[in-house]
């Protein structure tokens, strides 16, 4: 939970963002919670109700706390789409909690900040038809499961074959990496990918799920990534959305090298290309 405070810290103190660029978002209002998540799974998370084994899956132990964390992020998101909605880009500092499924929460996620995000837009007659382009090394299972009788919503996961989760859910397109995946591999599967999707899909809206798990020094990772290089991937979405001319709203996603310096530089990269495309 560290980076949550060291990102903006760094952003603000290199000049990239200034404090007013800041918001801190309210919890999210259970109605806009169930247009993507049960009333049974939802209600469980605000009586404390979960199992121990639906606890455990989680990875997180309960509490009102984490509970009212998690709403925060979901509205961060639901803001932040506003925000892009109006500017051309913005980015929750936490989020992506791509492992929350309708019913259920897994690995870190007890709710899904994209899902939800992506259905608000929808709900309310501001966009018809949303990519969501999940770049953390672990595939977004959860955000497949949501989408995947939602013809409006194209789930795209690249992530490593061999790593969490490894019971994988369908997208509407994996690309699945294998161990030690470098920059130029990754890079040029990545581009030719993201060009086709965008001219057959012809998305109004991008969600970007932009952990930096990918690079080789994380401990979970097992690609092998620099952190230019993942850089550069994130300048080839943000440029495809500002080429396009179609809002993107990013969120942090993973990041879990041993060096906490490494992280913060990876997502801060993120803020630095965004501003320099679109600010």
């Amino acid at each position: 939970m560290e980076k949550y405070n060291l990102l903006p810290e760094q952003l603000i103190y290199e000049g990239t963002i200034t404090p007013s660029s800041l918001f801190e978002p309210e919890e999210i209002k259970k109605e806009n919670v169930l247009i993507t998540h049960t009333e049974e799974w939802y209600q469980k998370l605000e009586l404390l109700q979960l199992t121990d084994s639906e606890i455990r899956r989680t990875g997180f132990p309960l509490s009102l706390e984490l509970v009212a964390r998690e709403k925060k992020i979901m509205q961060g998101t639901i803001d932040c789409a506003l925000y892009a909605l109006e500017h051309g880009a913005s980015m929750n500092i936490a989020g992506g909690t791509h492992h929350a499924f309708t019913n259920r929460g897994e690995g870190f996620c007890l709710l899904n900040d994209n899902a939800i995000a992506a259905n608000y837009l929808l709900k309310k007659n501001l966009r018809k038809k949303i990519l969501i382009v999940d770049l953390d090394v672990h595939q977004g299972n959860g955000t497949a499961e949501i989408f995947q009788n939602d013809e409006r919503v194209f789930t795209f996961s690249m992530h490593g074959r061999k790593n969490y989760p490894f019971h994988k859910e369908q997208s509407d397109l994996d690309i699945e990496l294998e161990d030690g995946t470098d920059d130029k591999t990754y890079l040029k599967i990545l581009d030719s990918t993201l060009k086709k999707i965008s001219d057959d899909f012809q998305p109004d809206f991008i969600f970007f799920q932009s952990g930096v798990d990918v690079i080789g020094t994380d401990k979970l990772g097992k690609l092998n990534l620099t952190i230019a290089g993942c850089k550069q991937r994130d300048k080839i979405i943000l440029e495809l959305a500002h080429k396009n001319n179609i809002p993107i709203c990013a969120s942090m996603g993973g990041g879990y090298s041993t060096r906490i310096a490494d992280i913060v530089e990876a997502h801060s990269n993120t803020y630095r290309v965004a501003q320099e495309i679109f600010f």
